[in-house]
């Protein structure tokens, strides 16, 4: 290619595949130090491509399932061998097997609260404690995690403890299997930008390899064996010796500051990346094309909004030039112009030596590098203020949880008596009294095993509630003019989709002086739309009354033992009180009284604001009975419900 032809432009799916390895093959240099990976992707060949690339970088890893339970996952008692020999016998966890490497999670989004909870606390304190085998000291397990999040969009995804521990956040939904390329497994794909660089800068920068001491940060691999390729391991020696300066990591913190992300795992990651990429470029410390890579794969997808225009800039918008004055005028036709002064060369650089950045220009750089991978739906994650992703939570707007001893998600067995309808848990029964043979005295008639009371084990199991939808929809004449159509036509969309659920719904229309129940909770979908379909629009905004009826029917539904959720869509301008006079002052009153009161139930509630423009009322009234508030001005009916869907969902789960 000649030196005037155009550079071509990768595709945008081919250029994400390409960052996706490169972000692998740097996340294989230190498993442990860069925390994970979280690989938004389906079942595909797209998926099992990345996943070949991660086998060729050192074996799969070490896989644990969804419903893994504590002592397979953390170490405990090897019930079999112990009963066999007469004393303890340990045996290590999934996570003790894991260290130095890292862990694989297939369906992460599934995996359970607790499992994510003791992976996290293994993960941060780089040690764990076995179950069930005495006063055993700490085995360490540092390992770094890759999260394979499988959730559709409608879904939520991993849980934003565990996110925030990632430091790389991959998504190849949109990744075709013709942007992968034909590159062979174990090939770096940092050899194309490596083609420009000067080979003895880079064998400068490498120390030999039979003379460089590993680095303490370096994965031992000792519990897990595996083959590393060549450059691979020349380039975790290059990262240890490799440091960020400060010119840099103030870029990094200024650009996540811009960006909205306030985690500091976010910026530490950030840094630690770029040095990974300079490893890989055998640099001898981090260029601004590594850290501005950086910032693109670690801090855009964390985004929460967009940086503000720096205060010059927005002076010289907001400020018209002045009119010329005399003094500046310019010269006549006749009068030649002054001749510039002699120029100075003494101090002059060479011209194709380009003077180094300034902090300010670097800080530029870095930013324009992120705002360049900003993920498409942030605005839309502005609006919802949602700025990192919910926990994970089962598909479905299931209730509250809540604990049995018959059916349900097995739990973690617990000490009891196995009276009242529990049952005994005879496996974990084994496991207490095991490892206490030595002290108590042989069983009679033979037996090879003591089991007392106090080693009593009991199952238990934890069930959903169901949950019940409280759609309080505002008909007045304010309503009907502007957005009843499209409120009508949001809420038949969820009615559709509580349906699938088999949620509850009940639909509470308040207008003129009075606000009624228009449908009761009920999981009909034929009579929930008819009743929808009849409600005329028209008179006052009897807010205060709504409320009232809908706590009441919160409350019927809590005795019930079903969990109530409040979706209220109204403009928030209330003109009639609970005694249903007229009156702006007295009515919002009576409706800020009722908010705080539906507060006082703990129960989820999301605040539609329907008027066309964001009404300040309507925020308070939010602010008042915590709920979730999200202005939709000149919004269709699909997107209401869409973001009642993902409002709902995490709410009732």
């Amino acid at each position: 290619m000649t030196s005037g032809e155009a550079a071509p432009v990768a595709p945008p799916g081919a250029q994400r595949w390409h960052d996706a390895v490169k972000a692998l093959w740097a996340f294989a240099l230190d498993p442990v130090l860069l925390g994970g990976v979280w690989l938004r992707a389906p079942h595909g060949p797209v998926r099992d491509r990345w996943l070949a690339e991660m086998a060729a970088l050192g074996g799969p890893g070490v896989r644990i399932p969804t419903h893994v339970d504590d002592e397979r996952l953390l170490g405990g008692l090897d019930l079999s061998a112990s009963l066999r020999s007469g004393s303890t016998v340990a045996q290590s966890g999934l996570l003790q097997r894991a260290h130095g490497h890292w862990v694989v999670l297939p369906m992460a989004e599934r995996m359970r609260a607790d499992t994510l909870a003791r992976l996290v606390q293994a993960q941060d304190r780089g040690e764990v404690h076995a179950l069930h085998v005495g006063n055993q000291a700490a085995q360490a397990c540092a390992f770094g995690v890759v999260a394979l999040d499988e959730s559709l969009d409608d879904e939520p995804p991993l849980s934003n403890a565990l996110c925030d521990r990632l430091s790389l956040w991959l998504d190849l939904r949109d990744v075709a299997w013709a942007d992968v390329g034909h590159r062979a497994l174990g090939t770096s794909p940092w050899a194309d930008d490596n083609d420009n660089d000067n080979d003895n800068e880079t064998a400068s920068a490498a120390p030999a390899a039979g003379n460089a001491k590993p680095s303490d940060r370096q994965p031992t691999g000792a519990s897990v064996a595996h083959a590393v390729p060549r450059d691979l391991q020349q380039a975790r020696e290059r990262l240890a010796h490799i440091h960020l300066c400060d010119d840099h990591t103030q870029a990094l913190c200024h650009t996540a500051l811009a960006l909205g992300v306030d985690s500091l795992r976010a910026s530490l990651a950030a840094c630690r990346l770029a040095c990974a990429s300079a490893a890989w470029h055998g640099h001898a410390e981090p260029t601004d094309e590594d850290v501005a890579w950086a910032a693109r794969m670690v801090l855009a997808p964390r985004a929460t909004q967009m940086p503000a225009p720096p205060p010059e800039a927005q002076a010289e918008a907001e400020s018209e030039p002045p009119p010329p004055s005399e003094a500046e005028a310019p010269p006549p036709d006749d009068v030649p112009p002054p001749e510039p002064p002699p120029e100075d060369h003494s101090d002059d650089a060479p011209e194709d030596t380009p003077a180094p950045p300034s902090a300010q220009e670097l800080q530029e750089l870095v930013l324009a590098a992120a705002l360049a991978s900003i993920p498409p739906n942030l605005l839309d994650r502005m609006v919802l203020g949602a700025s990192a992703p919910k926990g994970a939570r089962s598909a479905g707007g299931s209730g509250a949880a809540q604990r049995s001893r018959q059916r349900g998600r097995p739990l973690a067995p617990r000490p009891g008596a196995p009276s009242q309808g529990a049952r005994l848990h005879v496996l974990a029964t084994l496991r207490a009294a095991a490892p206490r043979q030595k002290l108590r005295p042989p069983p009679p008639g033979g037996g090879r095993i003591a089991v007392r009371s106090e080693d009593f084990h009991i199952h238990r199991f934890q069930q959903k509630q169901s949950s019940c939808l409280i759609f309080a929809i505002d008909a007045s004449g304010s309503s009907a003019l502007a957005r009843l159509a499209e409120a009508k036509g949001a809420v038949e969309l969820m009615l559709q989709q509580s349906y699938a659920r088999r949620d509850q719904v009940c639909v509470v229309a308040f207008r003129g002086q009075k606000a009624e129940v228009l449908l009761p909770p009920t999981r009909s979908l034929v009579r929930a739309k008819r009743a929808l379909g009849g409600l005329p629009g028209g008179g006052g905004t009897p807010l205060a009354t709504a409320l009232k009826l809908c706590q009441e029917q919160a409350q019927a539904q809590m005795r019930l033992g079903v969990t109530p959720l409040l979706v209220v869509l109204c403009d928030g301008r209330a003109n009639v009180n609970l005694q249903g006079l007229g009156g702006r002052e007295s009515a919002m009153t009576d409706a800020l009284a009722w908010a705080q009161a539906w507060r006082s139930l703990a129960c989820a509630a999301v605040w539609l604001d329907t008027a066309t423009q964001p009404d300040v009322k309507a925020q308070q009234l939010a602010q008042a009975m915590g709920a979730r508030y999200l202005p939709m001005p000149h919004a269709q009916a699909q997107r209401m419900a869409a973001v009642m869907q993902s409002l709902v969902a995490p709410a009732t789960a």
